[in-house]
């Protein structure tokens, strides 16, 4: 910015060679933060909804797969920066796939338009297809490797950083938990991007999974992976203690109302984040989110927040949930 003043006071000073436009009777607003997308699921936006686990399976694994030609990782990469930047969205916090050209692809095309872009090569070795396996053997030494390798060559280059990306609990065995423990000490001013409590039947599968631990929040703290700059994706249907121990450890949530109404996960509720003071950011969630506008999703976080409203003033005499535009807005940009 060179100057800032009256219209009338500053127009002496623009060349005749710049082009003017009349933005009047309209909002210059900072660009929009999406904190949790998925850019490898940009075109299976309004797949069939089932529930998570199912629609994983059937719709996500599949597309993908694709990400493993490097062509096409490119060619997805540079629609997807348009659609962020068509709806104002100038940050994102985003996953890519097991595949790390997936994520160089990505990086690669925002890093021509000095884009800020928060991404992570996806961390699965169970529970998924074996095409988008990390095999046992590479456990550590080859996806530790491609993970060093991706760190070095974009983390804090221009406005770009890693974050390291386990999928979820139950696609990493304990082993590879450890592995990414490893990354985030080598690299501690990296980020943690995962999901959280989005769906019951995740929940008990991660109970199954990992049960000597006190629920599924504690898979990741045991492992190092909360903290500030730690960001969990939904956390729908979080334990009182793990509400605390988000708030303990300043880690944050990222709030998916489109995706959530559209897989039937589940209301989030705000005002316990709010209460707990947890951090809490929008996320669009393409693919199983349906908009890259954050302004409409917004628009659907209101229609969760009145349906937990609604339920939650049967069982309490009074439930104020106060939602202003300014702190709309607020938690867009900021």
């Amino acid at each position: 910015m060179e100057w800032f003043g009256e219209w009338e006071d500053g127009k002496h000073q623009i060349p005749d060679t710049i082009r003017v436009r009349d933005y009047r009777g309209k909002l210059i607003v900072p660009g929009f933060i999406d904190t949790h997308i998925h850019y490898p699921q940009s075109e299976m936006v309004g797949a069939y909804g089932e529930q998570l686990l199912e629609w994983l399976n059937k719709h996500t694994f599949p597309t993908e797969r694709r990400y493993e030609d490097l062509e096409y990782a490119r060619e997805m990469s540079a629609f997807f920066i348009k659609q962020l930047l068509r709806n104002g969205t100038t940050t994102a916090l985003v996953f890519g796939t097991v595949h790390p050209q997936s994520v160089d692809a990505l990086f690669e095309a925002a890093s021509h338009i000095n884009m800020r872009m928060i991404a992570g090569k996806v961390m699965m070795d169970r529970n998924a297809p074996d095409y988008l396996l990390d095999t046992a053997e590479s456990s550590y030494q080859v996806v530790s490797y491609q993970s060093k390798e991706l760190i070095e060559r974009w983390h804090k280059n221009g406005r770009l950083l890693y974050a390291i990306t386990p999928r979820f609990a139950p696609t990493s065995s304990p082993e590879q938990m450890a592995m990414a423990q490893r990354l985030k000490e080598e690299y501690p001013d990296t980020w943690v991007h995962t999901h959280l409590c989005e769906n019951k039947d995740e929940i008990a599968w991660v109970k199954s999974l990992y049960p000597d631990h006190d629920g599924y929040l504690d898979v990741y703290h045991q492992y190092g992976l909360t903290g500030k700059n730690c960001v969990f994706a939904h956390c729908v249907h979080l334990e009182e203690k793990e509400w605390d121990r988000l708030s303990e450890t300043k880690s944050s949530i990222a709030f998916c109302p489109t995706s959530n109404l559209y897989l039937g996960s589940g209301l989030f509720n705000l005002k316990k984040a709010w209460q707990k003071k947890v951090k809490v950011g929008m996320g669009t969630d393409i693919g199983a989110g349906t908009t890259f506008n954050m302004l409409q999703t917004l628009n659907e976080a209101y229609k969760v927040l009145c349906n937990y409203k609604a339920i939650a003033s049967r069982h309490m005499k009074r439930f104020t949930w106060p939602r202003s535009a300014e702190r709309n807005l607020w938690a867009l940009t900021i």
